[in-house]
């Protein structure tokens, strides 16, 4: 071997010792202030818990208990973001050129497009609480303001 290989190989050795040193257990014990482990444990901390639905007693009875929704109420929750700017390609609340077409399928399709989902649109627009005859008349009201 050349003079100059020698002399790289003993300097990746070299730093390599030396790195290993760096990394033993020998070194002196980290102490962290009362604060300091207040913090860490605040980050490490779980961010919420899983709450399963059989735990859940009075969810249900409420929601039995509030009776249907209407049209208006679901869509100001779950559909205006995409139905008043027509995101995804949605067609928009008000623009009657975007519902011609799919009122032409009759209002058995769209009421079953509004309950399975349809292209970009999930089903029931994601409002899993959702009965199938309130986003009926989510399609109702929709159709309404055109």
């Amino acid at each position: 071997m050349s003079q100059l290989k020698k002399t790289g190989f003993a300097v990746v050795a070299l730093t390599l010792v030396l790195g290993l040193v760096g990394c033993s257990s020998d070194t002196e014990e980290l102490k962290l202030t009362a604060q300091q482990e207040a913090e860490i444990s605040e980050r490490l901390a779980p961010e919420g818990e899983v709450v399963l639905e059989k735990d859940v007693a009075s969810a249900p009875a409420a929601m039995a208990s509030s009776g249907p929704r209407s049209g208006e109420d679901i869509y100001n929750k779950s559909c205006t973001a995409c139905h008043s700017s027509g995101a995804g390609g949605a067609p928009k609340t008000g623009v009657a050129a975007d519902w011609e077409s799919r009122v032409a399928q009759g209002m058995d399709t769209l009421y079953a497009n509004a309950i399975n989902g349809i292209r970009g649109m999930p089903a029931k627009g994601l409002c899993m609480d959702c009965s199938d005859d309130e986003m009926k008349s989510v399609v109702d009201y929709i159709l309404e303001q055109n």
